[in-house]
């Protein structure tokens, strides 16, 4: 009976030492996902609420600089260049700071976005990106911190920030037009010397119609830009498709230009693998 109440304690020990009190986080965190034209940006941010208390003067005073919500930093992600306030941004992540004042708003993207708060130590040349907007008085009350992209379009959006009866919202053009017609371009011009390469590669594999295979890889040796060599693997595969094909002669001339390239760009690997292709093939 003693043993069976001191096995029952130390289970109990270990269920209470292992068990996990939850509760509701006073900032929920927050991640946003919006696609603006054909840019992805991304916001996380903790979610602080007002609770009867008086935000922007007393909560944020105004004139210092704020996190703009709670915790962590709140980061927003470009995945384009993007254009705010008219001023260029990188693609890339910042840290979202914001100074507000009673007739006006600085909105500030931050390089170093592995801050608790504020950074302890200001660092000007850390700012990617200061613009001013003025705020919007809103007729409703906005009880917890939102931050999102409103106002779409294809070419821009709104970045907006709203919380008790203030609106900030920072206009963020995106280059839309740009990256459309730069993916009609490609695609327009058909595939690429790597998709040409891959397709041969797979007949090849597969044992699959080589006279196409041998064709692919030709389009894709054709499609190597001008003064730039010819990849030595792009001819390596060209040799081994020959040579299944039964043209050893062929396989052997495109097997000493692949040497020749490997030679150069000092790729032992391809240098023996053509060398022993040669030898092989070269036997009657």
């Amino acid at each position: 009976m003693k043993k069976i109440l001191i096995t029952g304690a130390l289970l109990l020990a270990l269920t209470v030492g292992t068990a996990q009190v939850r509760t509701p986080q006073a900032s929920p965190m927050a991640k946003i996902e919006q696609v603006v034209g054909l840019t992805n940006v991304k916001i996380e941010y903790s979610r602080p609420s007002a609770r009867g208390r008086a935000v922007y003067g007393e909560l944020v005073p105004f004139g210092r600089l704020w996190r703009t919500g709670a915790n962590a930093n709140t980061i927003i992600t470009f995945s384009d260049d993007v254009v705010i306030g008219g001023k260029p941004l990188a693609a890339g992540k910042y840290a979202l700071f914001t100074q507000p004042k009673a007739d006006s708003w600085d909105v500030i993207f931050y390089t170093d976005t592995n801050n608790w708060g504020l950074p302890e130590k200001w660092d000007d040349s850390k700012e990617a990106l200061r613009v001013s907007v003025k705020p919007e008085f809103l007729n409703r009350n906005v009880e917890t911190l939102t931050i999102g992209m409103n106002n779409l379009d294809n070419n821009f959006g709104f970045l907006e920030i709203a919380w008790e009866k203030t609106m900030v919202a920072v206009k963020v053009e995106v280059p839309t037009q740009e990256t459309a017609m730069k993916s009609i371009q490609i695609a327009m011009a058909g595939p690429s010397a790597s998709d040409y390469f891959a397709a041969a590669q797979y007949y090849y594999q597969s044992n699959s119609q080589l006279d196409q295979a041998l064709a692919w890889m030709n389009q894709a040796i054709e499609k190597t830009p001008k003064g730039q060599d010819v990849p030595f693997y792009y001819l390596r595969q060209k040799a081994l498709i020959q040579a299944k094909m039964g043209d050893k002669k062929g396989a052997i001339e495109t097997a000493k230009q692949s040497l020749a390239a490997a030679e150069k760009a000092n790729n032992q690997d391809y240098v023996k693998m053509n060398k022993d292709s040669i030898q092989e093939w070269s036997r009657k």
